[in-house]
């Protein structure tokens, strides 16, 4: 027998865009319910970004989770690019009047599951069987199984949250979704290390060897990345082996701050580029992952699923207050700041990493862009405009 459960909003996967969504939503007094094929304490172990845009920062003040943001989150008012040990400075609050605040992901994800479940937030870990149906009509469904019990949630509309790999986006058809994609030659070999970051502001290197990037998630705690074949495994490289390789592409100027130690977290991850549209099926929406991957050299993964939400949480709400117009224009709107965010990122890590298929013509016109960067206000501001975040729309 089946158990029906019913919800305004019915959203599919609770990371920080799922969390997020419903407490905006619950904010405004809009009932939701939450599921997750995973448990609370997988999802916020999950490593992920570090920076965070200006915008991101105000919708967690909107969501009434940013007071520890505030307490322990470090602000950056710039970051330094590196080119064969030259280095170049973008100065964020010079250049633009903004700047980004250093708070890890999973910290971000803590503070709304406490949110949430302070609030009473109904949610359904580790289910199975997620399907979404009659995503056309005015009365769509999700099923699914939940400790051996078949549930299915009415609801009016679906928030599809659950990332590249999730169930949402392969509930639109084949006939209406389209999607683009670039997969990159070459992925990131990431650590984390309790010691002080190299510098106090990130540094995007690029080296004859390969990409570096020396980020942080504390003043004790970094997280430091090394561009690497995507046939490497994490066994091979000891962190002797990553220090040593780490410093070679930062260059003797940084390395000479480089505080080293025994990783506590390794893993390597691909890269790509991928969009699909639209992002509105009937009554399902997609955010974040779901709709759309950005490689992690400009930091975009996260802020763009925040600027999803933002923008599906007002449509909603003003819907429920009898105004459609923002919901309508959902997908046209989302997906014109995208592809902005999507063309940044594939722009730094065009010029930031080691392509196998690059000629010397290539690698001149890499050294080139860094040294028009250098020595150009204007393409500086660019490239700072873009980092701390576009506007919504």
């Amino acid at each position: 027998m089946t158990r029906t459960i019913k919800t305004q909003v019915c959203i599919i996967g609770a990371g920080p865009s799922g969390l997020l969504l419903s407490q905006l939503l619950a904010n405004a007094g809009i009932d939701t319910v939450v599921l997750d094929r995973k448990d609370r304490a997988y999802i916020e172990g999950r490593i992920r970004a570090g920076v965070l845009e200006q915008g991101t920062v105000t919708a967690l003040e909107e969501a009434g989770v940013a007071e520890r943001l505030h307490r322990e989150g470090i602000p950056h008012d710039g970051f330094e690019l590196a080119f064969d040990g030259a280095r170049h400075r973008i100065d964020l609050a010079g250049l633009t009047g903004k700047s980004v605040m250093v708070y890890g992901q999973t910290e971000v994800t803590k503070d709304l599951f406490d949110k949430r479940f302070a609030q009473g937030q109904q949610f359904f870990f580790n289910v199975e069987d997620v399907t979404p149906h009659a995503l056309k009509s005015g009365a769509p469904q999700v099923s699914f199984t939940h400790e051996g019990e078949d549930i299915t949630v009415s609801c009016d509309y679906v928030a599809g949250c659950d990332g590249y790999h999730g169930v949402s986006r392969q509930a639109i058809p084949k006939d209406v979704l389209k999607t683009f994609e670039r997969v990159y030659p070459f992925g990131w070999l990431g650590i984390m290390v309790d010691q002080p970051p190299v510098n106090h502001e990130l540094i995007y290197a690029n080296h004859q060897r390969g990409f570096a990037l020396a980020s942080m998630r504390s003043e004790t705690r970094s997280r430091y990345y090394i561009q690497c074949d995507l046939s490497d495994s994490v066994e091979e490289w000891s962190d002797d082996r990553f220090w040593e390789e780490f410093a070679t592409r930062l260059g003797p100027d940084a390395a000479a701050n480089l505080q080293t130690g025994a990783s506590f977290e390794k893993s390597i991850a691909p890269l790509r580029s991928f969009v699909a549209e639209p992002m509105r099926y009937g009554n399902l929406f997609l955010a974040g992952d779901a709709a759309h991957i950005v490689p992690p050299t400009g930091a975009k993964g996260l802020n763009l699923a925040v600027a999803d939400v933002r923008l599906l949480a007002r449509g909603l709400i003003e819907h429920y207050a009898g105004n459609d117009a923002h919901l309508d224009a959902y997908s046209q709107t989302v997906l014109a700041r995208v592809w902005k965010v999507e063309r940044f990122s594939w722009q730094l890590s065009t010029l930031m990493h080691q392509f196998p298929e690059n000629s010397p013509f290539e690698a001149r016109m890499q050294k080139a862009e860094f040294e028009y960067l250098a020595s150009s206000e204007a393409a500086s501001r660019s490239i700072a405009e873009n980092y701390v975040g576009l506007p919504l729309e």
